[in-house]
Protein backbone atom coordinates (compact mmCIF):
# COMPACT_ATOMS: atom_id res chain seq x y z
CA UNK A 1 0.00 0.00 0.00
CA UNK A 2 1.36 3.40 -0.94
CA UNK A 3 1.39 5.94 1.87
CA UNK A 4 0.34 9.51 1.23
CA UNK A 5 1.24 12.55 3.37
CA UNK A 6 -2.23 12.44 4.91
CA UNK A 7 -1.62 8.79 5.89
CA UNK A 8 1.59 9.82 7.64
CA UNK A 9 -0.22 12.57 9.49
CA UNK A 10 -2.93 10.19 10.61
CA UNK A 11 -0.36 7.60 11.67
CA UNK A 12 1.58 10.11 13.75
CA UNK A 13 -1.62 11.40 15.36
CA UNK A 14 -2.55 7.84 16.27
CA UNK A 15 0.88 7.24 17.78
CA UNK A 16 0.66 10.45 19.80
CA UNK A 17 -2.82 9.57 21.02
CA UNK A 18 -1.60 6.20 22.34
CA UNK A 19 1.15 7.83 24.35
CA UNK A 20 -0.85 10.88 25.46
CA UNK A 21 -2.06 9.31 28.71
CA UNK A 22 1.36 8.08 29.83
CA UNK A 23 3.40 9.79 32.50
CA UNK A 24 7.15 9.18 32.41
CA UNK A 25 7.35 7.95 35.99
CA UNK A 26 8.27 4.45 34.89
CA UNK A 27 10.84 3.02 32.51
CA UNK A 28 8.11 1.89 30.13
CA UNK A 29 6.42 5.29 30.08
CA UNK A 30 9.73 7.12 29.63
CA UNK A 31 10.62 4.84 26.75
CA UNK A 32 7.23 5.45 25.11
CA UNK A 33 7.54 9.23 25.54
CA UNK A 34 10.96 9.32 23.92
CA UNK A 35 9.97 6.88 21.21
CA UNK A 36 6.99 8.99 20.16
CA UNK A 37 9.25 12.00 19.54
CA UNK A 38 10.97 12.03 16.18
CA UNK A 39 14.71 12.34 16.41
CA UNK A 40 15.26 13.12 12.75
CA UNK A 41 13.31 14.46 9.78
CA UNK A 42 10.93 16.51 11.90
CA UNK A 43 8.67 18.97 10.11
CA UNK A 44 10.84 22.00 11.04
CA UNK A 45 13.96 20.20 9.75
CA UNK A 46 12.29 19.32 6.47
CA UNK A 47 10.92 22.85 5.98
CA UNK A 48 14.35 24.36 6.66
CA UNK A 49 16.17 21.89 4.39
CA UNK A 50 13.77 22.69 1.56
CA UNK A 51 14.43 26.41 2.01
CA UNK A 52 18.19 25.80 1.99
CA UNK A 53 17.99 23.57 -1.10
CA UNK A 54 15.88 26.19 -2.91
CA UNK A 55 18.77 28.65 -2.39
CA UNK A 56 21.18 26.26 -4.09
CA UNK A 57 22.85 25.20 -0.84
CA UNK A 58 23.97 21.59 -0.62
CA UNK A 59 24.51 19.89 2.71
CA UNK A 60 24.64 16.60 4.56
CA UNK A 61 21.96 15.38 6.93
CA UNK A 62 22.83 13.69 10.23
CA UNK A 63 26.52 13.26 9.39
CA UNK A 64 28.23 10.78 11.69
CA UNK A 65 31.34 11.62 13.65
CA UNK A 66 30.34 15.05 14.90
CA UNK A 67 29.33 15.82 18.48
CA UNK A 68 25.61 16.25 19.03
CA UNK A 69 24.34 14.86 15.70
CA UNK A 70 23.74 18.16 13.86
CA UNK A 71 20.62 18.26 11.67
CA UNK A 72 22.33 19.97 8.72
CA UNK A 73 26.07 19.99 7.99
CA UNK A 74 27.96 22.17 5.51
CA UNK A 75 31.29 20.33 5.53
CA UNK A 76 33.50 22.62 3.44
CA UNK A 77 32.25 25.73 5.24
CA UNK A 78 32.42 23.94 8.62
CA UNK A 79 28.94 25.10 9.59
CA UNK A 80 26.48 22.93 11.51
CA UNK A 81 22.80 23.67 12.09
CA UNK A 82 20.56 22.32 14.83
CA UNK A 83 16.76 22.53 14.70
CA UNK A 84 15.93 22.42 18.41
CA UNK A 85 12.52 21.38 19.67
CA UNK A 86 11.05 23.99 22.01
CA UNK A 87 10.17 21.50 24.76
CA UNK A 88 13.12 19.10 24.67
CA UNK A 89 15.80 21.79 24.35
CA UNK A 90 14.33 24.25 26.87
CA UNK A 91 13.05 27.26 25.00
CA UNK A 92 12.14 29.96 27.56
CA UNK A 93 13.87 27.80 30.15
CA UNK A 94 12.81 29.65 33.32
CA UNK A 95 9.14 29.54 32.33
CA UNK A 96 9.51 25.91 31.21
CA UNK A 97 11.04 24.88 34.54
CA UNK A 98 8.31 26.69 36.50
CA UNK A 99 5.68 24.84 34.48
CA UNK A 100 7.45 21.48 34.85
CA UNK A 101 7.69 21.92 38.63
CA UNK A 102 3.89 22.05 38.79
CA UNK A 103 3.48 18.86 36.77
CA UNK A 104 3.66 15.14 37.36
CA UNK A 105 7.10 13.69 38.14
CA UNK A 106 8.61 17.19 38.31
CA UNK A 107 12.13 16.24 39.46
CA UNK A 108 12.57 13.92 36.47
CA UNK A 109 11.41 16.47 33.91
CA UNK A 110 13.33 19.42 35.36
CA UNK A 111 16.51 17.33 35.40
CA UNK A 112 15.83 16.01 31.88
CA UNK A 113 15.30 19.41 30.24
CA UNK A 114 18.08 21.22 32.13
CA UNK A 115 20.37 18.30 31.30
CA UNK A 116 19.49 18.64 27.62
CA UNK A 117 20.31 22.36 27.72
CA UNK A 118 23.66 21.67 29.41
CA UNK A 119 24.44 18.95 26.85
CA UNK A 120 23.65 21.39 24.02
CA UNK A 121 26.14 23.90 25.48
CA UNK A 122 28.84 21.20 25.76
CA UNK A 123 28.15 20.15 22.17
CA UNK A 124 28.44 23.76 20.95
CA UNK A 125 31.76 24.16 22.78
CA UNK A 126 33.18 20.89 21.38
CA UNK A 127 32.20 21.81 17.83
CA UNK A 128 33.58 25.35 18.15
CA UNK A 129 36.86 23.97 19.52
CA UNK A 130 37.11 21.88 16.33
CA UNK A 131 36.57 24.95 14.14
CA UNK A 132 32.87 24.53 13.40
CA UNK A 133 30.40 27.42 13.40
CA UNK A 134 27.26 26.34 15.26
CA UNK A 135 23.81 27.71 14.48
CA UNK A 136 20.79 26.72 16.57
CA UNK A 137 17.21 27.58 15.73
CA UNK A 138 13.99 26.89 17.63
CA UNK A 139 11.33 24.80 15.90
CA UNK A 140 8.75 27.57 16.38
CA UNK A 141 11.00 30.14 14.71
CA UNK A 142 11.61 27.81 11.76
CA UNK A 143 7.87 27.27 11.34
CA UNK A 144 7.28 31.04 11.37
CA UNK A 145 10.20 32.17 9.17
CA UNK A 146 12.10 29.34 7.50
CA UNK A 147 13.14 31.63 4.64
CA UNK A 148 14.64 34.23 6.98
CA UNK A 149 16.55 31.53 8.84
CA UNK A 150 17.74 29.99 5.56
CA UNK A 151 19.01 33.44 4.55
CA UNK A 152 21.03 33.69 7.81
CA UNK A 153 22.52 30.26 7.22
CA UNK A 154 23.34 31.08 3.59
CA UNK A 155 25.16 34.27 4.61
CA UNK A 156 27.32 32.41 7.14
CA UNK A 157 28.08 29.52 4.77
CA UNK A 158 29.07 31.89 1.96
CA UNK A 159 31.15 34.01 4.35
CA UNK A 160 33.09 30.98 5.59
CA UNK A 161 33.72 29.74 2.04
CA UNK A 162 35.31 33.03 0.91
Amino acid sequence: MKHTPSDAKTASNTKAARFAGLRPSSTRATSAARGASRKRDTLPEIVLRRALFARGLRYRVARDGLPGKPDVVFGRARVVVFCDGDFWHGRDLAARIAKLKRGHNAPYWVAKITGNVARDRRTDAALAADGWAVMRFWETDIKVDADGIADQIQRLVEHRLH
